[in-house]
């Protein structure tokens, strides 16, 4: 998965220029600052900062963590450098933070983690966060005809994508589409006011962790 990013990081901004996609997508960056707003941020898997940018002129201070240096050099040129540190890390092992954030953020995510692994994810993710910290997960809903089709299915439910890349290589990538309930369930074991939104291309919860 992370060779795949690394590589995808200078064409992975053309999603967002689905024109499908469009209306759902000017919805969620309007929202987005509203949830976050005066709070310090941690981020996971912030990519090349697509999301960041639009919440952290109204954060009080972002973390912004990923994998791939080639994105957080894309990030590096998007965000105000005054409000976000970029940290390159590992979202199963997160580096230690000088102060625990207020709020968690990851977009894109939840539908990378094996099944089997969420519980102890949301464990790791909400100890390095303040205790009743507000968090918000963004992902994808299937969509045929828009989404890349699902290639096949392993015996823990995940599901798997052939991605091809500009330079033709093709990389079989684990991306889940969990429905409401599912979400719901999960998080619903590590905090409470879980609220899930819904519009026609993407999926959030938000919900205060324990």
């Amino acid at each position: 998965m992370q060779d795949y990013y690394a590589a995808r990081a200078n064409e992975y901004d053309k999603v967002y220029l689905k024109p499908e996609r469009q209306a759902d997508l000017r919805q969620i960056e309007s929202w987005l600052p509203t949830v976050f707003a005066g709070r310090s941020v941690l981020e996971l898997a912030c990519g090349t900062g697509y999301w960041t940018q639009f919440y952290a002129p109204a954060a009080e201070r972002v973390v912004a963590i990923d994998a791939a240096p080639q994105s957080l050099r894309i990030a590096r040129t998007r965000v105000p450098a005054e409000k976000v540190q970029l940290v390159e890390g590992d979202a199963y092992r997160l580096p230690p933070l000088a102060t625990r954030c207020n709020a968690g953020f990851a977009c894109f995510w939840w539908s990378h983690i094996p099944r089997s692994r969420i519980d102890a994810f949301l464990r790791g993710f909400h100890a390095a966060l303040a205790p009743g910290a507000k968090v918000v997960f963004l992902d994808n809903r299937f969509v045929a005809g828009s989404s890349t089709e699902i290639s096949e299915r392993d015996e823990e439910g995940n599901t798997y994508q052939v991605r091809r890349l500009a330079d033709g290589s093709t990389h079989r990538v684990l991306k889940n589409f969990p429905g409401r309930e599912e979400v719901v369930w999960a998080v619903a074991r590590h905090g409470g006011g879980v609220q899930y939104w819904e519009w026609e291309y993407f999926w959030a919860v938000e919900y205060c962790c324990s």
